[in-house]
């Protein structure tokens, strides 16, 4: 794996101090506390009232405090009018292509380049917002976070945090097991062939009795939920690629990556790891939680404050494994964008609402702590300076050090990740890792155009 720059370290070191010690769920649409209805008067500049609709996914908190992030707007804008939709991520994507199907898509809608830029931004559905961009308050975002917001060109997402996929451990089972042996906990990192080592230290003290988790870790495989967790774990293990340089080609089928799968089918056959095919992230997060495995492979801020009452332990976080010990992670990015529904009043209007909760420092700290994550403004600095929170976030801002090349608006994007988990499910069921990489390889690169 070329190690790209990272492309945050700069940007989080000013952000995050890292001297201090230290995926997605399921469940029906809801609607917002107060019905999502934050209705304003008319009486605004114009005398008309503008009325929005906002869609978001469930990304921390921040859908949890809208009804706060609204009425500050309406203090600044009464004359726009928004009302608000929380939709998951079992069932969202779906009710997205319905609206869009049905052209009853929301004006705003909240979530990450992959769905904003690289779905529908490909489609056209999305409103160009370059012009955000190009002002002044843009500046200061990183080259890294600038080009996952855009596509030919044209931007479909404006940012508001970022964050690094990370893994994370049972700190009290590896302490049991002696297994912390085989990492680094200052840089929180492990080479591949310790990262084997102490999966075997785990499994000889669960066999011994020594500790109480049923296996060492779960790679799940039962639908797309927290596929970046599985895809950050094959490509790191043997510094693979999960796309060419240019991304138009998926290269699952490099030495590297084969290796890593075929690694993974045989620590999964030796009952080092659990290959569990009904499984998502979701599911093998609850088991993390519930000390039925040591290790998650789907971490973030989030899912540690999703999860944090339940663990009667702790959970330690740790970079994927990588042969030379130098991890290259997923980057998380989350912002808004505006669907074109054709009326250039709406749009103006949630231009400016992107530009209140984006830009304007005040109301945007706010925004980001409820993410859970970081800011992409270099010159917001530490958000989380002087909280309790503060020690909480340095291993996570740590994690954001190590971000790698972000892929995932390479085409084909939606369907590879059927292909993925279908993939992992015939390789832990026993078919040879290299004809079902090969025909994972194949029907993905069939979708791009």
């Amino acid at each position: 794996m070329k190690k790209t720059k990272r492309v945050l370290a700069l940007m989080l070191a000013a952000s995050m101090s890292l001297g201090l010690a230290a995926c997605g769920g399921g469940g029906d649409t809801t609607q917002s506390p107060t019905g999502g209805n934050n209705s304003t008067p008319s009486g605004g500049a114009s005398g008309d009232t503008v009325e929005l609709t906002l869609w978001t996914y469930p990304v921390g908190t921040f859908a949890d405090n809208l009804d706060a992030t609204i009425e500050a707007f309406n203090k600044v804008h009464p004359e726009i009018s928004i009302t608000y939709e929380t939709i998951d991520y079992q069932n969202g994507d779906t009710k997205v292509t319905s609206a869009i199907q049905g052209g009853t898509t929301p004006d705003l809608i909240f979530e990450g380049p992959e769905r904003l830029v690289g779905n529908w931004g490909r489609s056209g559905v999305m409103v160009d917002l370059s012009d955000l961009w190009a002002e002044d308050a843009a500046s200061d975002i990183a080259d890294g976070v600038k080009n996952a917001s855009q596509l030919d060109g044209k931007y479909y997402m404006y940012p508001l945090s970022v964050t690094a996929h990370s893994m994370a451990i049972n700190y009290e089972v590896f302490e049991a097991a002696g297994a912390l042996q085989y990492i680094d906990e200052e840089t929180r990192t492990w080479t591949t062939d310790n990262f084997v080592k102490a999966l075997e230290a785990v499994k000889t003290a669960i066999d011994n009795g020594t500790v109480n988790v049923i296996t060492p870790g779960i790679v799940y495989c039962g639908g797309q939920g927290g596929d970046q967790g599985t895809r950050a774990l094959v490509n790191n293990l043997y510094s693979g690629y999960f796309t060419n340089e240019d991304g138009t080609a998926y290269t699952a089928d490099s030495e590297q990556n084969v290796k890593a799968l075929e690694l993974l089918q045989t620590l999964v056959s030796e009952g080092k790891l659990d290959g569990n095919t009904a499984f998502v992230a979701s599911d093998e997060l609850q088991a993390f939680a519930n000390q039925t495995c040591a290790m998650t492979f789907c971490w973030n801020y989030s899912n540690y404050v999703s999860y944090a009452e339940q663990t009667q332990f702790t959970p330690y976080v740790m970079a994927f494994p990588s042969d030379d010990g130098v991890p290259e992670l997923e980057m998380g990015i989350y912002g808004l964008g505006i669907f074109d529904n054709g009326d250039q009043a709406k749009i103006d209007a949630a231009k400016e609402f992107i530009r209140f909760v984006c830009n304007d420092q005040t109301q945007a700290t706010e925004c980001i702590k409820q993410t859970g994550f970081f800011p992409v403004h270099e010159n917001f600095g530490d958000v989380y300076a002087g909280t309790d929170e503060e020690e909480t976030k340095a291993p996570f801002a740590l994690m954001s050090t190590y971000t790698g090349r972000f892929y995932n608006l390479t085409p084909g994007w939606t369907e590879q990740r059927t292909n993925w988990w279908n993939m992992l499910q015939k390789i832990f069921g026993g078919t040879d890792v290299k004809t079902a990489v090969d025909e994972y390889v194949s029907a993905s690169n069939a979708n791009i155009k």
